[in-house]
């Protein structure tokens, strides 16, 4: 599967394009874990490796998070980390 379509770079909004909106942004593209609870929720994108988004872990909070990081993890059986097909763009203020 790919992580990230050229679907997906183009709705994604450049970095610091929804910073004025704040819980309103919307969280185009969702990564997630298949073997435990974390996933990631990009907002914006740089084009090339980084997101600002939701990181909903041991916490929930806003921050970057790398496309190359997302995709170097390894999970037992050799699980990775996969991007939601049937995701659809969510507030970020209905996720927190």
């Amino acid at each position: 599967m790919k992580m990230l379509t050229a679907k997906n770079k183009k709705d994604l909004p450049e970095l610091y394009a929804t910073e004025e909106q704040g819980a309103e942004a919307m969280a185009v593209v969702k990564f997630f874990c298949p073997w435990n609870s974390w996933t990631w929720y990009a907002v914006e994108f740089d084009g090339e490796d980084r997101f600002f988004g939701l990181v909903d872990g041991q916490f929930k909070e806003l921050g970057y998070f790398l496309l190359s990081e997302l995709m170097s993890v390894k999970g037992p059986g050799g699980l990775r980390i996969e991007r939601d097909l049937y995701f659809r763009p969510t507030k970020i203020k209905d996720l927190q």
